[in-house]
């Protein structure tokens, strides 16, 4: 990691990307860690997926996230934090009706950097899902294919 200091509107040289219709900017990359800062609209999403190689978490800022972990519901509000440890399925969803921030977090970095970039503006569900496998993260099939 480069010492310094990341501006609150500013993301790691100069990234911002749109992932499944919300806006991630990118905050601290090194080896070990992955942050990124995330606005998601009400009503969007990140379907069930898995992060074998990596923990994950989110600190909510503002709004309310609904997590899920195959069956298991749990809602986050600001100052809460989510603990996804690395190979358990979890979805996240904005179901409040309001616009949410809140800062996530990976460890260790691996090849989420590397997918958020492929990920950018990419609107078809197949081209996300493989592009996802490729970088170490595993989407769950729809529970009407499943």
């Amino acid at each position: 990691m480069d010492k310094g200091v990341t501006k609150a509107a500013e993301g790691l040289e100069g990234h911002k990307w749109n992932v499944v219709g919300q806006t991630y900017v990118p905050k601290l990359l090194s080896h070990d860690a992955f942050v990124w800062h995330a606005t998601l609209p009400a009503d969007t999403f990140v379907p069930p997926h898995i992060h074998p190689t990596q923990d994950e978490w989110i600190v909510v800022l503002e709004g309310a996230l609904d997590i899920e972990f195959l069956g298991d519901l749990h809602t986050a509000g600001p100052g809460d934090t989510v603990r996804m440890p690395k190979g358990v399925a979890h979805g996240i969803f904005n179901r409040s009706g309001a616009e949410a921030k809140c800062v996530f977090g990976v460890a260790p970095a691996r090849k989420l950097f590397d997918l958020f970039i492929q990920l950018d503006g990419v609107t078809d569900p197949g081209e996300l899902v493989r592009l996802s496998a490729l970088h170490e993260v595993d989407f769950l099939p729809p529970p009407d294919a499943a």
